[in-house]
């Protein structure tokens, strides 16, 4: 079996999906060479697992990102370790969430949940990224798209799709669902846009896992255990193509509606 990339940076990697993400890719039979693991503050007591993980395997890289002069740094500190090959795969799973209901809503906290889930990721991350980006599509020597030649994933939840919207109406959350919704749009636009320079882009639904960011306090236990959706995650990264770029899918790769 094939790496699914040669190179994998993940967002948010010190806890949750982020790290069973990084756990999975370096445990698997064929792992990428190059796993860049950021989190804001990898060397604090927050990034412990973390850091564990990195000493056993050296293919982890541990990546500060905070800002824009930290993201910077980080492109800079990535090309370095991959010279002229490029990233081929950019998993963006770093996220705010926010319970906040319509009496309970400030504009302070919509704007934050944008700031994180929305401007940052597309301003900052993926435009400081995208050279990586393309000198990975560019150099694989490959045709179509997939993860193995260059691909941004963004882990998105069905709580942002308008469509499902009344089927969860006891958690409003306004302004992560809403955040998540924009998040999509974003998607979907990269991967119109993208798509000539060989650059893959889908959304996908991780499922409702039981994680310290989780909706467990709004809306009971999460069923799904992140060992399990990262699992089922990874499985559909393997499968995407040109045929999915664009596309909302769950980590089972089931489409979801927008």
């Amino acid at each position: 079996m094939a790496a699914l990339a040669r190179s994998v940076l993940v967002t948010g990697s010190n806890r949750g999906i982020g790290l069973e993400l990084v756990r999975q890719l370096a445990a698997s039979p064929r792992p990428p060479q190059h796993i860049f693991a950021t989190c804001r503050d990898p060397e604090s007591p927050r990034g412990k697992a973390l850091q564990e993980l990195a000493a056993q395997h050296p293919s982890i890289k541990l990546v500060q990102l905070v800002n824009l002069p930290s993201i910077r740094g980080a492109v800079r500190a990535v090309g370095s370790h991959l010279k002229d090959w490029g990233l081929n795969l950019l998993i963006n799973n770093a996220g705010v969430s926010s319970h906040a209901t319509l009496r309970s809503l400030d504009s302070r906290e919509m704007l934050s949940a944008f700031a994180t889930n929305v401007v940052g990721a597309l301003v900052s991350l993926r435009q400081e990224f995208l050279p990586l980006l393309e000198k990975a599509a560019k150099g694989a020597g490959k045709e179509g798209l997939s993860c193995s030649r260059a691909a941004v994933i963004n882990i998105s939840t069905k709580l942002g799709s308008i469509g499902l919207c009344l089927g969860v109406p006891e958690a409003p959350m306004y302004p992560y669902r809403a955040s998540k919704a924009a998040q999509n749009m974003v998607t979907r636009c990269m991967a119109a846009e993208l798509q000539d320079k060989g650059i893959l882009c889908v959304a996908i639904h991780p499922g409702w896992v039981k994680t310290d960011m989780g909706t467990e306090k709004v809306l009971g236990c999460a069923p799904l255990t992140v060992e399990h959706s990262v699992q089922g995650i990874l499985t559909v990264l393997a499968s995407l193509s040109q045929d999915t770029s664009g596309a909302f899918l769950d980590w089972e790769g089931n489409t979801l509606p927008w």
